[in-house]
Formats: structure tokens, sequence, C-alpha cells
């Protein structure tokens, strides 16, 4: 399974973007996938899930209510949408494929990972 991220840039704070992550290859195996981000000098975190089957979804605390995180199953794509965003949001932000069905926010359950897309934004 292969994941490509795109969509990240600079962003001033208050502003949004959104996040892609189209996975091809062996689609039939990932049955959840995550956004996770590491800022500098800290270790990566959760954002948020979504499974493939029911949509269920999880977010972080930190971006609960700006952050929403949605797919297209056609496309095998899944979407981060990023709205108010604020300087503590500057990330590279990761996309992670699971095998299991469940939304998890533990990166050690998530066998895929995508490159990673930078966010940057400013204040």
């Amino acid at each position: 399974v292969q994941l490509q991220a795109s969509g990240g840039g600079l962003m001033q704070a208050g502003g949004s973007l959104r996040l892609s992550c189209a996975a091809s290859g062996r689609t039939f195996s990932v049955n959840g996938m995550g956004w996770f981000r590491q800022a500098p000098g800290k270790e990566r975190e959760f954002v948020a899930a979504i499974n493939w089957s029911g949509g269920s979804t999880l977010y972080a605390d930190s971006v609960k209510g700006r952050f929403t995180v949605s797919r297209d199953n056609a496309k095998m794509t899944v979407y981060l949408q990023m709205n108010s965003l604020k300087p503590e949001d500057t990330a590279v932000y990761y996309c992670a494929g699971s095998q299991i069905g469940v939304v998890a926010s533990r990166s050690d359950m998530y066998r895929y990972w995508g490159q990673g897309t930078q966010v940057t934004v400013s204040s």
C-alpha cells in the first residue's frame, strides 16, 4: 500500500488548508486511515482518524471543532480539512493506514505511512 499526502503549505493564522491522502496498491487491506503530525523537536502526535466502512471519526482534543476528517471511498482518498489554523498547528503532517476497522489514535496501530506534507501557520 502506498500513501501519497498533499496539500500542505504556508497559511496565516485563522486560515484554512485541506490535506489529501491518496491510497494505492493493495488498498483492500486498509480499513482505517489516520492523520498524525510532528512539530520540530516534538514527538509525533495523533490528529484525526476515520474508518472506511462506517465513517466513524476520532479527533485529538487540540483540533476538535477546527479540523474535519472525511473520505472518498471511490477515490480511496482521505481528507483533512483544517480551519481556524493556529501557529501551534505548524508541523509535518503524515497520513497512515491501518488494517483494523476501528478508529485508532495510537501510531503503532498503523502499518502504512505516507511521506508527510509540511504545514506552516504564521502568526
